[in-house]
Formats: C-alpha cells, structure tokens, sequence
C-alpha cells in the first residue's frame, strides 16, 4: 500500500498549496466571527437597558410596533421580545436597520451599533465572497466553497497521512503533543501533524457543514439519507451563514407573506371570521396588525421557559402568523418551535424542533454546527479554536511545502547540497511519513 500512501500524499499537498490562501483567509475570518452573535448583542444594547417599572407588564406587541413606525416610518419585517426585563424589544427593518424601543413605554431607545455591524457585515463579505459585491460575489463564493471542499479532503486525507506506520513511544511523540526545542522544519512538522490530530473532530464538523450549506447538491442528500423529497431553495446557496443572513431570510418570508397576501387581498374581504369582517383595522403603514396580540399571548403560552420570540409581521389581514418561540441562545435550533396562527379561523399549528422531519432536523443542526453555536457558548468556542487550528495548518503546511521545493531545486542543481537546504529531518523516518516520501 506504499503507492496509495504516496498517491495520496501528493494529492495532500497539491490541494494544499492550490487552495491554502483560500482557506487561510476562511479560518482568520472565522475566527473573527467566533463570537459575532453576543458582541454584537453588547454593542447594539449596552447602552438601552431598561428598567421595568414596578407592577408593569409590557405593551402590546401592536402598540410596540406602531411606536417604532411614527418614530421611524417604514415597514418593519420582524419584532423580536426577549424574556429577560431589562431587555429592549426588537424592530428590525430587514436587515439594513434594527430599532430598539423600551417594551414597557413604548420610546425609541435607539438603533443598532452601525461600527460594529459594519466590521462583521465586512468580515462577513470575505468569509463568504472574498470581498465581491454584486455580480462578482457569484464567483468569489465559487472559489471558497471550492476551497472549503478542498480543505475537507486535506483534512481526511491528512489524518490517513498521520498515522504512524509502527505504534512506538517515539512515534507517536512527534505527532501527539507539542515540542519544545525543534528546528524550523521540525517544528513546523510537529505543529502540522499535533494541530491536525486534535483538530480532526471539529474540522470535519465545521468544514463538512460548510460543504452541507455551500452545494445544494450536499444539502439535498441530508435529506435523501432519510428518503426524503429536497425542499426547493427560496435562496441563493450558502444564504444562511451568520445572523445576517438569517435576518435576510426572515425579510424574504416577510416579503412572500406580503406578495401572497396582495394576490389574496380583495378575495378575503367581508369574509366572515376576517380581520376585515370584524372591523379590526387591516393594515398599518405596509404591515397588518389585526389579531396579533392575541397571537402573541398564545405564543408566550407554548411554552414555560421561553428566553426569545420572534415575529414576521404581516402584510396582509390574511397572512397568518408565524412566531418562533426560543428557549436557547437564537442559535440552537433543537431549542426552537415555530407556532402559525390563521387570523381568519383562530386555527394555530405548534411545529416544535421534534415534529420536523430527520432530514430537516439534521440539515437545521448542520447549519449552526459549522457556527458552533448549536452547542452554545462552548460550540462557539470550540469552532473559534479550530478555525485558529486550521489557519496554524495552513501556514505550517505551506511552510514544509516551501522548504520541500527548495531542497529539489536543491537537488537539480548539486545533490550534495540538498540536506543543507531542508535542514535536519525529524528524529525518525517512520514518525514522519511525509519525510518518507521524499
């Protein structure tokens, strides 16, 4: 088998130098991005904690909504309310703007922190499109879901390639643990191999739900793994990434309620049951408010323990309601439920995490491991760590990659010299496979 070794040692390496500026510009994004969701959080609401008057409960979510608009204008897409009481409520306009407004009052607090926002906005734009806007984002993304499918291979292949050929104290001492006292070259081998044995868990997570949520192709066999029917994609791929493009999901479903309530408009009219037939006011600047207090009670009764819910305002007086109902941290999916409530019949429909289909609750987890919020704070973390893992990989492996083409030029020109040129080689030959096929 010294030809599959060796087969696949090059492939290692040509994939490796092809794609390593890709993928190291990915890990220092994501890294960056490790924590996106609570600094922003800091930053938008630091400044608007508010204090709940004694004995007073909050105001309507209508009202709530209605302040925000004579403040502002415009047509809010989605009003989030957190359980904690000194928490602002949420109006968002999309994702161009969010509001923040004192839910027991009802007065503009403020708006979201446009500094800080803008550097994960920018950050952002290079993890997922290397910097394009435009029509040019189409193939930046090409090349980094390219890469991101490369850095899977490097990293599956590359623990084929670590595994030492003798099981000896010596061997497994330069692949297992970090060493004090090396040489450039052995060092960068050491680091390479240690790096990958203890990262090769959460990479595979990180990196093969980066492929899940870049090619529908990836996407739609989570779902035939169970034999289930794709859902058809209301998106362009690789949409979900960051809580940016959540929000920018959430303002397409507001805009498609909007769009199926114009078609059915005129229809629902004097129905009985209607918003319209009970005389509740249908619409309020782009949105319909008719019916959505009462809504809101039930959601918050759905469920004990509830931290956040989230609601898609309606532009129609015949659009239901959709609630998310939250007892997690907003990325941890199998802590969500979504309730709709039909307006005109009073119907309501509880769809928790456990009633969706294998396919999409694997395809729903997927999303946020590659994040690692679907484990909280310490998911965070521990995919924080391994996009720091991954660019260490990236820079070692380029480094040995470079001293490799040296020490063959090295040898084109004068054999004698190429051992000066690589420098001294690990302890062993059989603790250093790559040295093995030199």
């Amino acid at each position: 088998m010294q030809w599959v070794r060796k087969l696949l040692f090059w492939a290692h390496l040509i994939v490796g130098v092809t794609a390593g500026a890709a993928v190291f510009l990915m890990s220092v994004t994501g890294v960056l991005l490790t924590y996106q969701r609570q600094v922003v959080a800091w930053a938008d609401t630091r400044a608007y904690e508010v204090s709940a008057p004694a004995g007073a409960a909050r105001l309507p979510a209508a009202q709530l909504v209605a302040r925000v608009q004579q403040a502002e204008g415009g047509t809010p897409t989605t009003l989030v309310v957190r359980r904690r009481p000194a928490a602002p409520a949420e109006v968002a306009y999309g994702r161009e703007k969010t509001v923040f407004v004192d839910p027991y009052t009802g007065q503009v607090l403020g708006h979201g922190s446009k500094g800080v926002r803008r550097f994960f906005s920018v950050v952002t734009d290079w993890h997922r499109w290397l910097g394009r806007s435009g029509e040019s984002r189409a193939w930046g993304k090409g090349i980094l879901d390219a890469a991101n499918l490369g850095f899977l291979f490097l990293v599956l292949s590359g623990f084929y390639l670590w595994w030492p050929r003798r099981w000896t104290r010596a061997a497994l001492r330069h692949v297992l643990w970090y060493r004090r006292g090396l040489r450039p070259r052995a060092r960068n081998f050491n680091w390479h191999n240690v790096t990958g044995f203890w990262g090769l868990v959460p990479l595979v997570v990180v990196v093969a739900s980066g492929v899940v949520i870049s090619y529908p192709w990836a996407s739609n066999a989570v779902y035939r793994i169970y034999g289930e029917t794709p859902p058809q994609r209301s998106g362009p791929p690789g949409e979900g990434l960051g809580a940016q493009g959540r929000a920018g999901r959430n303002a397409g479903r507001s805009q498609g309620g909007r769009e199926g309530g114009e078609a059915r408009g005129e229809r629902g009219r004097g129905r009985p049951g209607s918003e319209a037939a009970r005389g509740a006011e249908p619409s309020r600047g782009g949105i319909a408010l008719g019916g959505v207090d009462a809504a809101w009670a039930r959601a918050q009764g759905q469920v004990a323990d509830w931290r956040s819910i989230r609601l898609q305002l309606p532009t129609s007086a015949e659009a239901p309601l959709t609630f998310t109902v939250d007892r997690g941290t907003g990325g941890q999916p199998q802590k969500q439920g979504e309730l709709k409530v039909d307006r005109a019949s009073g119907r309501a429909e509880w769809k928790p995490f456990a009633k969706r289909t294998p396919g999409a609750r694997l395809r729903s987890i997927l999303r946020f491991a590659h994040t690692g919020e679907v484990l909280g704070l310490t998911g965070q973390t521990i995919a924080g760590l391994a996009s720091a893992g991954a660019a260490l990989l990236v820079w070692t492996g380029m480094a040995l990659a470079w001293r490799r083409y040296r020490a063959w030029l090295g040898r084109r020109r004068d054999p004698g010299i190429a051992r000066r040129v690589q420098g001294s080689p690990p302890a062993r030959v059989d603790a250093a496979p790559q040295d093995a096929m030199r």
